[in-house]
C-alpha cells in the first residue's frame, strides 16, 4: 500500500471535539479528521466555508463503506452525510422517489416494497448511503441487464464548493451530471436524489443453484444463462487449482410474473423480507463473527471453501428454490459485523473489470498468481457488466472479480507485490478498475486504465467546478497526485 506523505497545512482554529479517527470499511487504513455532520443544505455551505476559512481540504463520507481510503480524508476535514436521510417524495403510482444523499438502501427498499416496487441496483450490503452509491455508481447482480445505479438517477441536486446549489439530469448541466455520478465526491456534495424505481408483483425470486467445475465453464454458464436471467452471480473457490481452477457456484435469479405468487400481498411485507436474526434458529447471528474468527486462516478458510463446493456439487447440477428479494440481494449482511473476524489488521478487497473476450485468461492468472504468492484469496464473486456513460465509469463490456484478502503482520508488502502484477494483467486485457473497492492501485495504473482524454475532461471539470481543490481524500490524493504541485507519492 502506499504511503501517503503528510499534506502541509496551516495551523487551523477548528474545534478539537471534531477530531475522530476514521476508517476505512476493510480496515487496513484510517486516518484523523474533523468530522462534521451537516442536517441540511445551509449547514453544509457552512461547513464548506469553514473548510475554506481554515485551508483545509474537505472530503465526503456517507456510511464508509468503501473498503479503502475513498471515505478518508486525514488531517482535513470529513463531511459525513448520514444525518441527511430523510425521504423527500414518494410516488408510488409512478416508482419515483425523491431522497436525501444519507438515506441508506435499506431504508429506501423498507419504504417502497410494500407499494410493490424495489431498488432497480443494490450492491451486496443494504447499509450503503444513496449519495456513496451515486458518488460510487455502484453495480448489482443485475449489472449486465440494467447497468449500474446512475442508469436509474433521474436528476439530483448538488452543492458546490463554491456554496451554489445546481439540479443537474440528462438535460440540465448534463457535463457535472455524468461526472458526479462516478466521481467519488470529488465535484460536489449532493442535497437530493430522484430515482426511478422498479416494479415488483412478488416479495420472491425464483433462485437456481447451479454448480460449476471450473472457470471455462462458469464462464460458459454465465454467457448461457444471461438472456434469461434478471439477476446472476458466481461464487468462486479461489483455493482449487489444476483441473478445479476456477469452481464454484452461480445463482441464476428472476422476477416472478403478475400472479405467479398467490399471496404477494404477504411476501412484500417488510417483516417477510427481514433477514433472520439467528443461524439454524438457534444461534444469535451477532455472534457469529466471533465463531468464524479461528477459521480465518488459510487452512479454515480452505476447508470452508472446499465444504461449501462439496456441499452446492451435492444439490445436484441444478437446485431451484424460491428467495426473498433481501435475502437474494444482501449476502454480506447474512452475518452482522463479519469483517471484524479478520482483525487485527483488517482485509483488502481487489476487483476488477476485463472485457469478455480477456477475462477468462486475466482471472485464470489472478488465481494462479496469488496462490504462487501464498496469498489465495478467502472469497472470490463473479459478474457480469455491461459499459455506462458515466465519466469515471469501472464498466465494461465484460465480467469482474472481486477477490477478499486478508491482512496479517508480515504480508503487506507481499500483497502489493500480487496487486501490481494483477493489475498489469488487467490493464493488459483492457480492463478497469473501481475506486469504491481500491486500497492498492498506482496513479500510473490510473492513468493507463482511464486514458488521458478520460482524466483530462474529469481535470477540466474540477478546476471548473471546484478551482481551489477544496473536495479532497485520501483516494484522490493517492491516485491523482499531479492535481497537487509538488506533492510526490511514495510506492
Amino acid at each position: 500500500m502506499m504511503e501517503l506523505p503528510k499534506l502541509v497545512l496551516p495551523e487551523a482554529d477548528l474545534p478539537l471535539e471534531r477530531l475522530e479517527r476514521v476508517e476505512g470499511w476493510g480496515m487496513s487504513c484510517s486516518g484523523m479528521s474533523y468530522v462534521y455532520r451537516p442536517v441540511n443544505t445551509r449547514g453544509i455551505q457552512q461547513i464548506l466555508e469553514i473548510a475554506r476559512d481554515s485551508g483545509r481540504p474537505i472530503g465526503m463520507r456517507g456510511a464508509g463503506r468503501s473498503y479503502g481510503d475513498a471515505s478518508l480524508n486525514s488531517e482535513g476535514l470529513l463531511l459525513e452525510m448520514t444525518r441527511m436521510n430523510r425521504i423527500l417524495d414518494w410516488n408510488p403510482q409512478t416508482g419515483r422517489i425523491t431522497v436525501e444523499p444519507g438515506v441508506t438502501v435499506q431504508q429506501m427498499w423498507q419504504y417502497i416494497i410494500e407499494d410493490g416496487w424495489w431498488p432497480p441496483v443494490v450492491p451486496g450490503t443494504m447499509f450503503p448511503t444513496l449519495g456513496g452509491c451515486a458518488s460510487m455508481n455502484i453495480h448489482g447482480k443485475n449489472n449486465f441487464k440494467v447497468g449500474p445505479i446512475g442508469d436509474h438517477i433521474l436528476s439530483f441536486q448538488i452543492v458546490l464548493p463554491s456554496g451554489e446549489e445546481l439540479t443537474c439530469s440528462r438535460n440540465e448541466n448534463p457535463d457535472i451530471f455524468h461526472g458526479a455520478i462516478s466521481g467519488f465526491g470529488m465535484l460536489g456534495v449532493f442535497t437530493q436524489l430522484t430515482l426511478q424505481m422498479k416494479r415488483v408483483y412478488s416479495g420472491l425470486l425464483d433462485v437456481t443453484a447451479i454448480a460449476v467445475g471450473s472457470f471455462a465453464e462458469m464462464f460458459a454458464q454465465f454467457e448461457q444463462r444471461l438472456p434469461e436471467s434478471d439477476y446472476l452471480v458466481g461464487w468462486v473457490d479461489c483455493f482449487a487449482s489444476g483441473e478445479s481452477l476456477g469452481r464454484g457456484q452461480i445463482h441464476q435469479a428472476n422476477y416472478l410474473a403478475p400472479g405467479v405468487d398467490p399471496e404477494p400481498t404477504q411476501t412484500l411485507r417488510v417483516i417477510n423480507q427481514e433477514l433472520p436474526d439467528t443461524f439454524a434458529g438457534a444461534v444469535p447471528k451477532s455472534v457469529m463473527w466471533r465463531m468464524m474468527k479461528p477459521l480465518v486462516n488459510d487452512p479454515g478458510m480452505r476447508a470452508i471453501n472446499f465444504a461449501k463446493y462439496l456441499s452446492s456439487e451435492k444439490l445436484s447440477h441444478e437446485a431451484k428454490h424460491r428467495q426473498t428479494h433481501a435475502g437474494f440481494a444482501f449476502l454480506l449482511d447474512y452475518v452482522p459485523n463479519w469483517k471484524l473476524s479478520y482483525k487485527p489488521h483488517g482485509l483488502i478487497q481487489y476487483q476488477s473489470f476485463v472485457p469478455a473476450e480477456n477475462a477468462l485468461a486475466v482471472f485464470t492468472e489472478q488465481i494462479r498468481l496469488a496462490q504462487h504468492y501464498g496469498l489465495t484469496p478467502y472469497l472470490g464473486v463473479f459478474k457480469r457488466h455491461r459499459p455506462d456513460d458515466f465519466l469515471m465509469t469501472h464498466a465494461v463490456e465484460g465480467y469482474s472479480f472481486a477477490l477478499d484478502f486478508a491482512l496479517t503482520a508480515t504480508n503487506r508488502g507481499a500483497l502489493i507485490s500480487l496487486a501490481a502484477e494483477m493489475d498489469a494483467l488487467v490493464v493488459g486485457g483492457g480492463g478497469r478498475f473501481y475506486f469504491a473497492k481500491d486500497s492498492l492501485l498506482h496513479p500510473s495504473t490510473v492513468a493507463r486504465f482511464a486514458g488521458e482524454e478520460r482524466i483530462q475532461k474529469f481535470r477540466a471539470l474540477k478546476d471548473q467546478y471546484d478551482p481551489e481543490n477544496l473536495l479532497q481524500t485520501n483516494l484522490y490524493r493517492r491516485l491523482f497526485p499531479k492535481s497537487f504541485p509538488g506533492y510526490e507519492i511514495q510506492v
